[in-house]
This record gives structure tokens, sequence and C-alpha cells, in this order.
């Protein structure tokens, strides 16, 4: 069984629905007890939100992904967000004063609802789906929610307006997450995802970081910073990486940030979900790291070359 940040309607069960039978999931409130079933066994896997092309990463996400009993990203989803104004049937625009949503639904649409309803107030919390369920009650001290229309059908609402995102290219990125085993294998088209912890807070830390990507060809797509929650000021950095941990390249990044950090998490290396594939420089292919060792070990034992 697979499980996913609910209820039913979340864009989530929607970017669930794109590879998995709706019969075999099953929705937790939050993020966290998504994952932790997972930890715990009570599903296989999760689907959970990380990263928004408009808002940035998933805060919620990223810091209980590297923090806790340690778990492994084996999928990727990519969903294009798209909301609506969703609110009990006979309710006209203008009657709306209390709007309820996601915090980053909110976000997204903030330019929408300041311009069309500067006289309602917006309440953030929850999902997105479970804004809709609770408007859709009629005892509710909401008038509408922000959604996906899908969770309008759901719960019984009607569209006020479609297609309020101020960024109608927004996308979501989606995880499923399971407990850790071997990654899939390499398919010139990957990701990993890892967490570095820095020694200490000084000159030049972070940049040893990006030195042992840089320096061998694997370029980053996403680095974040997050609090460790141990200090105020101690922080460590949330990454992907283009290409697969069996990468000659990228396995030599994560010995490198091995030596210089405090610890490393590694949380998988997985399919992109786009295809892209990198192209990688030349001195940096499987070849040319293949090459080096080979030329190398005449260096140590240079009978062998004769």
């Amino acid at each position: 069984m697979l499980g996913y940040f609910g209820p039913a309607g979340t864009f989530t069960h929607q970017a669930l629905l794109t590879f998995a039978d709706d019969q075999g999931s099953h929705p937790f409130d939050t993020v966290t007890q998504a994952l932790d079933a997972v930890r715990d066994g009570a599903v296989e896997a999760a689907l959970v939100p990380i990263e928004n092309s408009v808002e940035g990463g998933v805060t919620v996400t990223l810091d209980n992904l590297s923090a806790g009993r340690r778990l492994m990203i084996v999928r990727e989803v990519l969903l294009p967000v798209h909301f609506s104004l969703l609110a009990r049937p006979g309710t006209k625009l203008a009657d709306v004063r209390r709007v309820l949503t996601h915090p980053h639904a909110a976000a997204q649409v903030r330019g929408w609802l300041a311009a069309n309803l500067p006289q309602a107030s917006i309440t953030e919390g929850g999902s997105t789906a479970a804004a809709a369920l609770e408007v859709s009650d009629p005892a509710s001290r909401y008038d509408a929610a922000v959604s996906a229309e899908v969770a309008g059908t759901l719960y019984g609402l009607e569209a006020l307006a479609g297609g309020i995102a101020d960024n109608p290219n927004a996308v979501t990125r989606f995880v499923l997450v399971s407990r850790p085993a071997a990654p899939p294998p390499p398919t010139g088209s990957d990701k990993t995802t890892l967490v570095a912890f820095i020694h200490a807070d000084r000159p030049g830390a972070l940049l040893e970081i990006l030195e042992q990507f840089a320096g061998r060809g694997v370029n980053i797509c996403r680095i974040e910073s997050r609090p460790t929650k141990t200090g105020l000021g101690s922080y460590c950095f949330s990454i992907d990486a283009e290409g697969h941990l069996r990468d000659p390249r990228l396995a030599e990044a994560m010995l490198g940030l091995h030596r210089i950090c405090e610890d490393v998490v590694f949380l998988g290396s997985y399919p992109r979900a786009d295809g892209f594939r990198p192209k990688v420089a030349w001195g940096f292919t499987d070849r040319d790291f293949a090459d080096a060792r080979e030329w190398y070990a005449t260096l140590v034992n240079p009978e062998d070359d004769e």
C-alpha cells in the first residue's frame, strides 16, 4: 500500500494517480504522518510534496527527510498546479469574506485574491483538499477555499473562478519515499538528493561543499539551507545534483563530501521526471574517470604496464 499527503483531492493525490491505483493508497493528514507511516512499515512508500517552482522547497518535507530514521527517495513526479476558488452552491463572489487554503497555495494566488477579493481574510493551514472539505460544511465559518477543482467535485463545491494562480506555469514536484534500499540502476537521466552538514560555521564552509561538485563536473539543480534546530545559526544544506550514485563523477563528489562534512545524509538516486539527460563535459565522463584510474594504476604498479 502507498500513502500520500491527503485527504483525497489534494495535488499530492492527483500526482499519485499518475502512476498508481487509487484503491491501493491511503491518505494521511500531514506530511510527517505520511513519512512516519513509511518508517513504521504501515505503508510501503509515501508520496509527499518537496518543491514548488514558485515557492521553493517544502520545508516540512525537507526537514523530516534530513532528520530521524533514514528514508530514501525512489521516484519523483512533476505536476502543473491549477487553483480554483471553490464555494458552497449559491455563494457569489461578492459574498466571500473568509477564504481557507494551504500556505503554499495562498502564496501562489496572493495577487489574484488581492485584486478580486480585497475584502476577504485569508486563513492558511492543513491542505487544499482539507480546506475544500471544511468549506463544504454548511456550518463552516469559511465562505470559500482555494484548491484543485477536483476537490470541489469530491466535496460538492462550485468553482467561483478557475485558473487563479498568479503564475500559470507553476509546477510542484513530489517524491515517492520508501525505507532505505539500494537505489534503482542508473538511467542516464537521474537525480541524487542529499543533505550536507558542515563541521562549523566558518568562512568557506559552503564553498568547500560546492567545490566537491564543481571539481567533478556535477551540476547542482537545487540547494537550500535549512536550520539543524540545534542552535541559532546552525544550518545544513539540502541538495539535488544531476547524476546517479553509481556515476563515477558523483561517487567521487560524495566521497569528497564525506571527507569535509560532519555528516552526509544520502536520500536517494532516482530517475528524473522530466527525462532530462545532462551533457557531461569533456574530462568528466565515465570513460574519462576509468582512463584516469588505469593511468594511476600504472604509476603505483609500473610493472603491470610492461
